[in-house]
């Protein structure tokens, strides 16, 4: 591993200015962290986009973290919706966000006189299916963390000896891929989902999601966390909860919480 941090060091020192995409998350909180250690002041700007497919409570949480390490933080507004190719939901979707905002990332790296544009991919997302990892590489987009070989836990554990707040933070995905492919994404529908996982947290669940299928809930959690959820006041409680936002059916995923499941075939 301390070979790896050292080829990261070696990839951003070679770069010598860069702009991160920084979402806040494990990933992108250890690049920019890194990177601040290993490049002059000002030759580092985190930037975090907002919109109505991520939580307004990440945005907060960004800032914060951001603050602590003293990085020049901007955030920015995207639509992802205004466009059809996203709003559609193909099978493609994160593809036509990514490429949205890595242009707009790339314009204020231009005029902050960057030399790169990062993002906080590692190592094991390129076994998963990312479309928008081809808007990253269409676009001249680079990923340090996957280029020096880090997997997630390998990120986990170097965040927590550099003392990061973030190193055991559920992992985060947009909003949208609550969905399954094929459905329309609506702002409606993606407020309803944050407030249900929202709902769901107050139990002591770590990692969650609602996958939307239409009139059915379908919820993920940790497997050993699944009994939390079930217990009878708070069964109940989540039930008329989930009716109130306007689902006719709430389940629970007995496979429990894993990345992609939208990947797997989909029901509606």
């Amino acid at each position: 591993m301390n070979k790896k941090l050292l080829q990261l060091k070696k990839i951003l020192a070679e770069m010598e200015s860069v702009l991160i995409a920084y979402s806040g998350g494990v990933d992108s909180t250890f690049l920019l962290k890194v990177a601040k250690d290993v490049l002059d002041d000002g030759k580092v700007v985190a930037v975090t986009a907002t919109s109505s497919t991520y939580p307004a409570c990440e945005i907060k949480d960004a800032k914060i973290v951001a603050n602590r390490l003293r990085v020049k933080h901007l955030v920015i507004k995207t639509d992802e919706l205004s466009n059809k190719k996203f709003a559609e939901n193909p099978a493609d979707r994160c593809y036509w966000c990514k490429r949205e905002l890595f242009s707009k990332l790339i314009a204020l790296a231009k005029e902050y006189k960057l030399n790169y544009v990062l993002d906080g991919s590692n190592y094991d997302d390129t076994r998963d299916f990312r479309p928008g990892m081809k808007a990253a590489r269409e676009l001249g987009v680079r990923s340090p963390l996957e280029e020096a070989g880090f997997t997630k836990n390998e990120i986990r554990s170097l965040s927590k000896k550099l003392g990061l707040s973030t190193w055991n933070k559920p992992s985060l995905a947009c909003l949208a891929s609550r969905f399954p492919y094929g459905m329309r994404i609506t702002k409606e529908n993606l407020a309803k989902v944050d407030k249900a996982e929202t709902f769901l947290r107050k139990f002591g669940v770590t990692q969650v999601r609602v996958r939307n299928h239409d009139q059915i809930a379908r919820i993920e959690v940790l497997k050993d966390e699944i009994s939390k959820l079930l217990k009878e006041d708070v069964r109940d409680k989540i039930v008329t909860k989930f009716k109130d936002l306007g689902y006719t059916y709430v389940t629970v995923d007995l496979e429990g919480y894993r990345t992609g499941s939208m990947n797997e075939k989909n029901i509606s």
